[in-house]
């Protein structure tokens, strides 16, 4: 063929690719879509070709959390556990605050009133002892038995109340010009003196014995049953040197009281006369067991 018989279109035709039927729209038929299985949900939703990290794997995997009811009980018990350890060490720390405070001197002094309170104690087994020691060994046992009776007798009735009694000992008194100070304090200064060894207690005119209670009355405070107002003055006969350290302890019956806004003086005394008695009152239904 000759170049002046090839006309535009047949030099068009040439250079064009050859046609390829056209496939089949796949956008024409219909489409069915298909929940992707449970395991492949979470790859559904990453892009193609992303590749996770092992940090969002580990977020992927704890999150949104699978608790057992097993797991949730034993993590229960650890914080019940955690809480009650947490309260035991603030315990502590607050028994102990009082004494890291204190000064030197006053730690000294309440190791005296320790030291003070064990002797009392051995002199009294020492006494016990030297008791049975003269029963074992008195040619007149009934009438060295006897005399024992009898001293017991006297010192039972000053422990009971019954009998006035006289000796060495110091003066506590309490001025509660704001009405703030209850009973459960004043009960807090007996029985801080009962275990710096004091032997007879009198509180305005009521003697105090073991079965003895206060209670708040008013603007005052009752002694079984009676009724007593301030100032209120204790009697106390005992050794001075135990009694008076006793209550100006760090954190103790002055201390507490005076935070109250009372004004509290305590006073030795060679001799303390302590003459308010209680009427002795038999047993409605005890017994005595020996035969």
């Amino acid at each position: 063929m000759n170049n002046e018989d090839e006309t535009p279109d047949n030099r068009l035709r040439r250079e064009l690719p050859e046609e390829v039927p056209a496939a089949a729209d796949e956008s024409s038929a219909p489409q069915q879509h298909q929940a992707p299985p449970p395991d492949a949900a979470q790859a559904a939703r990453t892009q193609p070709g992303e590749t996770l990290t092992g940090r969002q794997r580990l977020v992927k995997g704890l999150w949104p959390p699978r608790v057992s009811r097993a797991q949730l009980i034993v993590a229960l018990l650890l914080f019940g556990l955690g809480f009650g350890l947490a309260v035991q060490v603030a315990s502590n720390s607050d028994s102990g605050s009082a004494l890291r405070g204190a000064r030197q001197e006053d730690l000294v002094r309440i190791l005296d009133e320790l030291d003070n309170r064990t002797q009392r104690l051995e002199d009294e087994k020492q006494g016990l002892e030297d008791q049975r020691t003269e029963l074992e060994n008195s040619s007149n046992q009934a009438a060295e038995a006897r005399k024992q009776t009898a001293e017991k007798e006297k010192q039972l009735g000053i422990l009971a109340g019954t009998v006035a009694a006289q000796g060495p000992g110091i003066t506590l008194t309490i001025n509660d010009t704001k009405g703030t100070v209850k009973a459960d304090m004043l009960l807090d200064a007996i029985q801080e003196l009962r275990a710096a060894g004091a032997e007879a207690i009198q509180v305005n005119g009521v003697r105090v014995v073991a079965s003895t209670y206060l209670s708040d009355s008013g603007k005052g405070v009752s002694v079984d049953g009676n009724k007593i107002t301030q100032p209120y003055r204790f009697k106390v006969i005992g050794k001075p040197q135990d009694l008076e350290p006793a209550l100006n302890i760090p954190g103790g019956v002055v201390q507490t009281l005076e935070k109250e806004q009372a004004t509290v003086t305590v006073e030795r005394a060679t001799k303390i006369v302590v003459d308010a008695l209680r009427a002795a009152k038999l047993p409605d239904y005890a017994r005595s067991s020996s035969r």
